[in-house]
């Protein structure tokens, strides 16, 4: 099974999204197509400039990734989902999308759990000093400093 990875967000967040993907995985170019949502452009143009560019990837099973829930692409991509077997997800990010390229060969419903994850387990805070140079907590009897 291989499923084609469709990203619709505001300008010009899908192409470079893209451009990510495709340094890491060059090979992922023709599972993967994206929509640059333009200011100003009417929603009914876009849609129609959007069904066109999804059916580029020519296959029955997609995964549509926006960026911002409410908006613009979200509201034409759930229009695309509406006219296909489509699954959709709000709020792409990086780790998200990897793992979307990843998995993209996986059953769509395991797919989207994964990408689900992957986007969610990629927003962590990150210590700005390393471990060595933070303070210890006096209570700590540990020798060990730990941090993820």
């Amino acid at each position: 099974m291989n499923n084609g990875i469709f990203i619709i967000a505001h300008a010009p967040l899908a192409s470079a999204l893209r451009q990510c993907v495709l340094h890491v995985f060059p090979d992922a170019a023709q599972a993967l197509a994206v929509f640059d949502v333009q200011p100003n452009m009417p929603t009914d143009e876009t849609l129609v400039a959007a069904q066109l560019t999804m059916s580029l990837l020519n296959t029955p099973n997609t995964l549509i990734l926006t960026d911002l829930f409410g908006a613009t692409p979200c509201n034409v991509a759930q229009k695309l989902v509406d006219a296909s077997s489509a699954k959709l997800i709000t709020g792409v990010n990086l780790p998200m999308l990897m793992r979307a390229i990843t998995y993209r060969h996986e059953a769509m419903d395991a797919l989207v759990a994964r990408v689900i994850a992957g986007g969610t387990q990629g927003v962590m805070q990150v210590a700005v000093t390393a471990p060595q140079n933070q303070k210890r907590k006096i209570n700590d009897q540990n020798d060990h400093d730990y941090q993820q």
